[in-house]
């Protein structure tokens, strides 16, 4: 058995059903580790970092489909933020503490970030996230992670 991540203990401890998949920790690319899972990558979904413009406004975690791409100017509109920008991987393991590619909402509970879904997650039963630690995926029900880490659904991505 895997090492437990933050993201499993905190799933364990709110009593939240899910299972552990694998990869080689070396992979980055969502398409391609739904490809090495054998699953649609519709279900596969990467977590990004994107910042506000305004100082002081929470950075947020964004959830898109690993066939999606972020479309910055929906989540822009949804904010009703002027202009939004992708964290550079350094911002990104700086703000959240963990590797790119292993970036989970599960893991970062607590944290001062603000957490969006893509609408496409209400169409699935089960989602796979990355469980805080690149090599581990978590598949559990998207209604749970909604719920657990207060995901607001929009519209903010377009299939590549």
């Amino acid at each position: 058995m895997t090492e437990k991540t933050q993201a499993m203990r905190t799933l364990e401890g709110k009593r939240i059903p899910y299972e552990v998949l694998t990869y080689p920790d070396d992979m980055r690319d969502a398409e391609e580790i739904a490809l090495i899972l054998d699953v649609e990558p519709e279900i596969v979904f990467k977590t990004l970092v994107v910042l506000p413009p305004e100082q002081g406004k929470k950075p947020m975690l964004v959830m898109v489909p690993a066939n999606h791409k972020l479309d910055l100017k929906k989540l822009a509109d949804t904010t009703r933020a002027k202009k939004l920008k992708m964290a550079t991987h350094r911002e990104a393991e700086h703000l959240t503490g963990l590797q790119v590619g292993g970036i989970s909402a599960v893991a970062l509970l607590g944290k001062p970030f603000v957490v969006f879904i893509d609408q496409s997650a209400d169409q699935l039963d089960k989602i796979i996230i990355s469980a805080g630690k690149r090599g581990l995926q978590l598949k559990l029900a998207v209604e749970d992670l909604i719920k657990l880490t207060n995901a607001r659904v929009a519209d903010v991505s377009t299939a590549e």
